[in-house]
């Protein structure tokens, strides 16, 4: 198997598939009440664009302490925004379930994290 170089963020497979659990929580939100425009909606977007974004910034870092901070700054918003999707869901506000993507960018990040402790 021939592996391609990581040049950029992008070429990570945890921030496109994050990248694509933040779109999928802007479609997922313009469907929720008006009152929570302020409230859940925004909350669940500043989660879901975190995650990307803190691994976009952590893939720049050049130590392994530094990149992992930013990773697990990712981590924590993943853990936020998997809360946000079952209080909405408890709300009758959506019954799209999204686990399985959170789940899957959960165990790509703790490798990536742990690849970076083991180097």
């Amino acid at each position: 198997m021939v592996y391609k170089k990581i040049k950029h963020f992008t070429d990570l497979i945890v921030w496109q598939k994050s990248h694509q659990l933040a779109l999928d929580i802007y479609r997922l939100t313009n469907n929720f009440p008006n009152e929570e425009k302020f409230g859940l909606i925004s909350q669940m977007r500043r989660a879901a664009y975190s995650i990307p974004a803190n691994i976009a910034e952590g893939f720049k870092r050049q130590g392994a302490k530094d990149k992992i901070r930013f990773y697990n700054i990712a981590q924590g918003s993943l853990s936020e925004l998997s809360y946000f999707l079952i209080l909405s869901t408890d709300l009758d506000y959506t019954t799209t379930n999204l686990r399985s993507k959170v789940n899957e960018i959960e165990k790509l990040l703790a490798g990536l994290i742990r690849s970076i402790k083991s180097t």
